[in-house]
């Protein structure tokens, strides 16, 4: 059993561990497969008991039957789409299965027209019929999410929860009709609740749990018992619960507006940090992985381009001045230009605005106080004129081979010998020229001098 549910994860695994590694350049594999590889020995701790979760009847699926059920909660996107896909296939390939279940609650879709008409084809023409509960309560079908419900053999919604803001259809009307015939129109630009859905002819039933739901699918068996003097239908069916695969889980996530804009924001940041310190450190790497993460959840969702650029423009904008160690015109430029890209990142799907509020003024205080700080406590000096650095004496904090870090005057600066010597970590060093904002150095003593400043009157 372990070894036939571990394959079952094989397949969405590679799918999109490939999309992953697509989204990423050459620099950032490599953080690419450190993740893949640890979340797939994660995947790969129970997968016997993670494939399957089950409850309901006492008896086997031979006896009376099983029904799956699959939660959806966010945007459906590629990912998303694949799990509903590959949980028909399994509920289709079991003779003993008599329905599947969709647990929805979602704002809509992150798909383009065609792959939505293929999710939507193998809804519709499933052998096993495909039922919606929209629940629990609070829930939503919006969107795109909607037609999902329309093409679902039978649907219900729970008390609380809303369905609605159709737009324009989406699906082909002359391949699957007109979705919720005239009352479309009550839904167009609004959500109705659930009772006015009922109503409406929107969904056949109001459930207020998913057991509700379940007891009325057809072929769903159940005996009277008595519970406390009072007879109660219990399930006989068995109910098994299908979660979304480990990695996938991880990609479904990183897909959602939110954590697509913070991840991107996150990863900008931190590698600007990384430019000004000594050395490739861990915010470096975290910078690259969360860019790589975030490269995938934009591509998976409607992106703007222009959103984009305003936002790699604005790290631009925010390193001119972090350069200086003040912030001055490129950081209000950054800013603004960062705030722009913020608001503009998406097409058609909405960020949240406290969200927003926490990318921009979490950037924003990064970039106004704690960047320059950073920079003015390491360097200690304007970024020009360090000519008269040249011959003065420091000491290596690191074994420079070539590359390293010394302290000149206190502060703290990146180098590199100009020899191929080696410098010991704790020598006495000299430096000999300067190259951005790196040094050039020599041992203190026996070093050549041909670098050093020429005596006064000579």
């Amino acid at each position: 059993m372990r070894t036939i549910a571990t394959l079952r994860l094989f397949p969405l695994l590679r799918l999109q561990t490939r999309r992953l590694w697509r989204s990423s350049r050459p620099a950032g594999r490599s953080a690419v497969t450190l993740v893949v590889l640890g979340l797939l020995l994660l995947s790969g701790q129970d997968p016997a008991r993670a494939a399957t979760g089950q409850t309901g009847g006492s008896g086997t699926c031979a006896e009376h039957g099983c029904v799956n059920v699959i939660e959806i909660d966010g945007l459906v996107d590629e990912v998303v789409a694949d799990f509903i896909e590959a949980s028909i296939d399994e509920s289709e390939s079991e003779r003993e299965v008599i329905g599947l279940v969709l647990q929805l609650d979602s704002p809509g879709v992150a798909l383009d027209s065609g792959r939505l008409e293929r999710l939507a084809e193998n809804i519709q023409d499933a052998a096993v019929p495909v039922s919606v509960w929209i629940g629990p309560s609070g829930a939503e079908a919006l969107d795109g999410a909607a037609e999902l419900v329309a093409l679902a053999k039978t649907s219900s919604i729970s008390p609380g929860s809303d369905i609605g803001e159709l737009g324009q259809q989406r699906l082909d009307p002359e391949r699957f009709g007109e979705l919720f015939g005239e009352e479309a129109a009550e839904i167009r630009d609004k959500t109705v609740d659930w009772e006015e859905a009922v109503d409406l002819g929107l969904v056949d039933r109001a459930a207020p749990t998913l057991g509700d739901h379940l007891l009325e699918l057809a072929g769903f068996e159940t005996e009277v018992a008595e519970t406390g003097g009072e007879p109660r239908r219990e399930p006989l069916t068995v109910v098994r619960f299908l979660p979304l695969p480990l990695l996938s889980q991880l990609m479904h996530t990183v897909a959602s507006p939110a954590v697509a804009y913070l991840l991107f924001g996150i990863g900008l940041g931190l590698l600007v940090f990384e430019f000004f310190t000594a050395g490739v450190g861990i915010a470096g790497v975290a910078g690259a992985v969360s860019l790589v993460l975030a490269a995938y959840g934009l591509a998976a969702l409607p992106t703007n381009s222009v959103g984009v650029g305003l936002m790699v423009f604005a790290m631009f904008g925010f390193a001119v001045d972090i350069q200086t160690g003040v912030p001055r015109i490129w950081t209000g430029v950054g800013l603004i230009s960062f705030v722009a890209g913020s608001l503009v990142l998406f097409d058609g799907v909405s960020v949240s605005w406290l969200t927003l509020v926490v990318g921009i003024v979490g950037m924003g205080l990064a970039m106004l106080s704690g960047m320059p700080a950073m920079v003015r406590s390491r360097f200690s000096t304007p970024t020009i004129g360090r000519d008269w650095m040249i011959d003065e004496l420091g000491d290596a904090v690191t074994d420079l081979d070539p590359d390293g870090t010394v302290r000149v005057h206190d502060a703290l600066w990146r180098a590199r010998t100009n020899r191929a010597t080696p410098v010991a970590r704790g020598a006495r060093v000299r430096v000999t020229g300067i190259e951005g904002v790196v040094l050039e150095i020599e041992p203190a003593e026996g070093g050549a001098r041909r670098h050093r400043k020429p005596p006064e009157g000579s």
